[in-house]
């Protein structure tokens, strides 16, 4: 079944690219410190309590966790030696996160924080989100639809991730070196920044599908498991590299549309995506 094109989603924007179709972890440096935490809010932070216990009562399942915050990334100039990017983080929460960048206020929130701070986000929670462009040995990209239980985006699809916090139930022996292929910011959610990777697994659609219907400690965070097939040719001699070229320049591709950002797909898509992209592809749930 061939899959409509879909305009990119002018609620995403890109924050940042990394060269060389991505960065490995040997040529990333995060910097923690305090300084990179969020600013109290403008009165204090008794509203940020308030929608918790509000949220709470909707949504008894939710529970608090602490994140990394994204303060600040920098890619060094070309030519440098040593790690290529800076992520400079803080520590928040996700409770954190749903007073402040889901907040009714969060518009309100940026606005002060570029009056006060010189800085949009200052007041927001921003915890660092990461998403995973997954290609498996048959050529194909995963993609999970979020279940209706979760605070963000629920009921859409997106790439599996969260935070940096397992998925899929994958054996880490099956999965390559991550490779960063950059950082995007969702401005549905006031402008919350994901790294996005590029992740290659030796396992096929069916095994990764297996792994996944097996459960796991967060298997209600998604409802079913979606296949795109990438559609690259591997009858030459360098099929791999061809293969992993292809897969990533999709993936970065995916990184600034509807895909990544949490599509809404209608219901007659029967859980297929409405797949975006410069190049072919179908989809493929089995």
């Amino acid at each position: 079944m061939s899959c409509p094109v879909q305009i990119m989603d002018p609620e995403v924007t890109l924050l940042l690219q990394c060269p060389g179709g991505g960065l490995p972890r040997e040529q990333v440096q995060a910097e923690l410190s305090p300084a990179h935490d969020r600013r109290p809010l403008p009165g204090g932070d008794e509203a940020i309590t308030a929608i918790w216990e509000t949220r709470l009562k909707a949504q008894p399942w939710l529970f608090n966790a602490p994140k990394f915050r994204l303060h600040s990334a920098t890619l060094a100039p070309i030519g440098s030696r040593g790690p290529q990017l800076l992520l400079r983080l803080g520590l928040t929460s996700y409770r954190d996160f749903l007073g402040t960048n889901w907040s009714s206020s969060a518009a309100w929130l940026r606005q002060q924080g570029a009056t006060n701070w010189g800085d949009t986000q200052a007041y927001l929670a921003d915890p660092l989100g990461v998403g995973a462009a997954l290609a498996t040995a048959d050529d194909f990209l995963v993609f999970l639809r979020r279940s209706r239980q979760v605070a963000e985006a629920p009921g859409l699809v997106d790439v599996p991730g969260g935070h940096p916090e397992p998925q899929v139930n994958l054996p880490l022996l099956t999965l390559s070196q991550p490779l960063l292929l950059g950082i995007a910011r969702n401005e549905t959610s006031a402008g919350r920044a994901s790294a996005e990777f590029y992740v290659q697994c030796s396992l096929t659609s069916e095994q990764v599908r297996k792994h996944y219907l097996s459960g796991g400690p967060e298997a209600h965070e998604s409802t079913g498991i979606i296949f795109v097939e990438t559609q690259v040719q591997s009858d030459k001699p360098s099929c791999l590299e061809a293969r992993a070229g292809a897969c990533r320049g999709l993936a970065m591709h995916y990184l600034v549309g509807e895909v990544l950002a949490g599509s809404q797909f209608p219901p007659e898509a029967q859980d297929l995506p409405l797949v975006q992209g410069k190049g072919p592809g179908t989809c493929s749930a089995p």
